[in-house]
């Protein structure tokens, strides 16, 4: 954009007669010409030098403006672009880390799965060993309780057969 207002200014400058590019708005108001015989009405081309000078004076300070917009829209394209970087560097980071926090809830959800795996194992071991010890116990008191069935038995039958002898 700025080229064309460029361009366009040196365009209506180099259209002037003697005039060198590096132009002002002053250097067309007061620029001097040589009289000839029949030269110009000098108030005619003070006129005229006075609008060209005022219409430069306008393009040149309308050129400066947009060449101020630019810079400050180059700084704001800049600002974006770097925010535009620090947010996709936020979002990939954002992601890396959601990545890395899954796989470690993964990690601690299989760790936490093998430990009530491993708890549930002790626990039926624990189970069964208790199992088999009641079972032994139980298995004992059978025994016993066979064993005072018989005594008390045989206690039961003395005591009947010197009734009986007691008896006769």
């Amino acid at each position: 954009m700025p080229d064309k207002v460029d361009d366009s200014v040196e365009t209506v400058i180099a259209t002037l007669p003697g005039v060198q590019t590096q132009l002002t708005a002053l250097d067309v108001r007061y620029q001097e010409f040589k009289r000839g015989m029949r030269g110009y009405v000098v108030a005619d081309v003070r006129e005229y030098l006075g609008r060209v000078a005022d219409q430069l004076g306008m393009l040149l300070d309308q050129n400066e403006a947009l060449r101020s917009r630019i810079r400050a829209l180059e700084a704001e394209l800049a600002e974006a672009k770097e925010g535009e970087a620090e947010l996709r560097r936020a979002v990939v980071a954002a992601e890396r880390i959601a990545r890395e926090i899954r796989a470690q809830a993964e990690r601690d959800a299989e760790l936490i799965k093998k430990e009530a795996e491993s708890a549930r194992e002790v626990s039926l071991q624990e189970v069964v060993a208790e199992m088999k010890r009641v079972r032994v116990e139980i298995e004992q008191l059978k025994n016993e309780r066979d064993l005072f069935v018989s005594q008390f038995r045989a206690m039961l039958e003395g005591y009947l057969s010197s009734l009986e002898k007691y008896r006769r």
